[in-house]
């Protein structure tokens, strides 16, 4: 028994001390939309927003609606509120994902629930035969670790409670406008908060 919590705490002292990041670093943060919940009931990414932080700031961003000829269910639907009208005629998927990796480069990826996003995008680059290897970081957990007293930690609940409430022309639920949250709630947590 007291082994177990011995190698607990090593293991959950290790996990903190990954959240301990060099703020000049370049971050990329992330966020998509789906057409469905999970990648195993075919569920694609209909659209990316990822931004650029340097320094805390945001300095480049890269957003696009994706054709991917996928079905939106309604459950994904009523969470974005995207229909598949919006998609017909957007960028292919191979266009969009290229430019993407080009984007990132070989950046950290910041994502609020990165294993839901990681997954969505690894499954897409699969696709086309690609992956991407960047190291991901994910804004729930940190938040979970640095904010143990919020209700939840949820993007809106984190972001209300770190700057006091949601800019006036934030379209949440939309890949860029998240990504943005994202960038600067992870930017703010790995302050000397």
């Amino acid at each position: 028994m007291l082994l177990r919590r011995i190698l607990t705490y090593i293991r959950d002292t290790q996990k903190k001390e990954e959240i301990f990041v060099n703020n000049n670093s370049r971050y990329i943060a992330v966020d998509v939309e789906t057409s469905g919940l999970s990648v195993q009931r075919g569920g694609r990414v209909i659209e990316i927003g990822a931004v650029v932080l340097q320094g805390g700031v945001i300095v480049a961003e890269f957003g696009s609606q994706i054709d991917t000829g996928a079905s939106i269910s309604y459950g994904a639907f009523l969470v974005h509120g995207i229909s598949e009208g919006m998609l017909s005629g957007q960028a292919a998927p191979e266009h969009v994902w290229s430019s993407f990796l080009k984007f990132a480069g070989d950046a950290p990826l910041v994502a609020h629930n990165a294993p839901f996003d990681s997954g969505f995008i690894r499954h897409e680059l699969v696709l086309l035969g690609c992956e991407l290897p960047n190291q991901w970081h994910c804004t729930v957990r940190l938040a979970r670790q640095k904010l143990p007293q919020l209700p939840n930690h949820k993007l809106d609940t984190v972001y209300r409670y770190l700057f006091g409430g949601l800019p006036k022309s934030v379209q949440r639920h939309r890949a860029l406008d998240d990504a943005r949250l994202a960038a600067r709630i992870w930017a703010r947590l790995t302050e000397n908060y």
